[in-house]
């Protein structure tokens, strides 16, 4: 195995070029332990931990321009208002030493289906920021750059250098059922993102489908019962009934397989479970920083 150790972004591409096989290792949260494990011997190992601006980010008027290396530790101290999902979605990653090392950018390189950031990315409606020696810089809609079991949209001579994340606009929830609290893959996990200026909500859901997935059809369920219900305007409670439509729907956009951490009826059981508390959480949110406006106006 080569190790090759770029010292500049430019470099980096062009290491890529040359060896399109070549691993990225930031991180090594998820890398190494293949390595270790000996389920994965690559012949180029192209380390990116030189490369200064993949730990950095950048806070624009509407979104936040995240480097590929940013560690999680870095997200929860310092974007928790910008981007709240992510932020708690941090929270749950591993142990203290993982989430000072792991980034979003290694999430979405080994693309598996339990990855922490995937709901929270996929929620608040995310693009990857790609780039290549040869063809520049591209971005990949999240929707589009899950396409297998542990595989996505990068070609083979592609790196990822930041996440565009848009900055909440509403309340976001994660939640994550594990066997315990700390240091445990995902049984299953659900993001879900309120965006009041489009009046949509968004979903995503980790380790319950070969891919993360949104909840497409219990997001446009819930949609137009919001704008039905004048919900949006008015900021009423949700009816029981509503919550928990949308709850089955997301329950149905699973795809769960049984393993050892959970049968695929439980899988989609949780799912549900999260989705409605989830739900209930942001739109509890929603309806005290309402009140709070209307009556700071007053």
């Amino acid at each position: 195995m080569d190790f090759l150790r770029p010292a500049s972004w430019e470099e980096a591409l062009a290491a890529k070029a040359e060896h399109p096989s070549a691993v990225p290792i930031a991180g090594g949260t998820d890398v190494m332990v293949e390595i270790n494990f000996d389920h994965r011997r690559p012949e180029y190992l192209l380390d990116l931990n030189r490369v200064g601006d993949l730990y950095e980010w950048e806070t624009g008027r509407d979104t936040v321009r995240l480097g590929a290396s940013v560690p999680y530790a870095a997200i929860m101290r310092g974007l928790r208002a910008e981007l709240p999902g992510l932020a708690l979605a941090s929270h749950t990653v591993a142990s203290p030493q993982i989430r000072n090392r792991g980034g979003v950018g290694g999430n979405l390189g080994t693309a598996s289906p339990a990855g922490d950031a995937h709901p929270a990315l996929l929620a608040a409606g995310a693009e990857v920021e790609a780039e290549s020696a040869a063809r520049g810089t591209r971005m990949i809609p999240i929707d589009a750059f899950y396409t297998g079991v542990k595989r996505n949209a990068l070609r083979p001579d592609e790196l990822i250098r930041a996440v565009h994340i848009k900055k909440a606009e509403g309340p976001q929830q994660y939640a994550k059922v594990g066997t315990r609290n700390a240091m445990v893959i995902a049984v299953c996990a659900f993001g879900l993102a309120l965006h009041p200026e489009s009046r949509t909500v968004r979903t995503g859901i980790g380790s319950a489908a070969p891919t993360p997935v949104r909840a497409t059809t219990a997001e446009e369920f819930v949609n137009a019962a919001l704008e039905e219900g004048r919900h949006w305007d008015t900021g009423k409670p949700l009816p029981a009934s509503l919550v928990q439509r949308f709850a089955d729907l997301c329950a149905g956009a699973c795809n769960p397989i049984d393993d050892v951490r959970g049968t695929a009826g439980y899988r989609r059981h949780a799912v549900g479970v999260l989705a409605r508390r989830t739900l209930t959480w942001t739109w509890e949110s929603y309806r005290a920083g309402r009140r709070a406006t209307e009556e700071g106006a007053a």
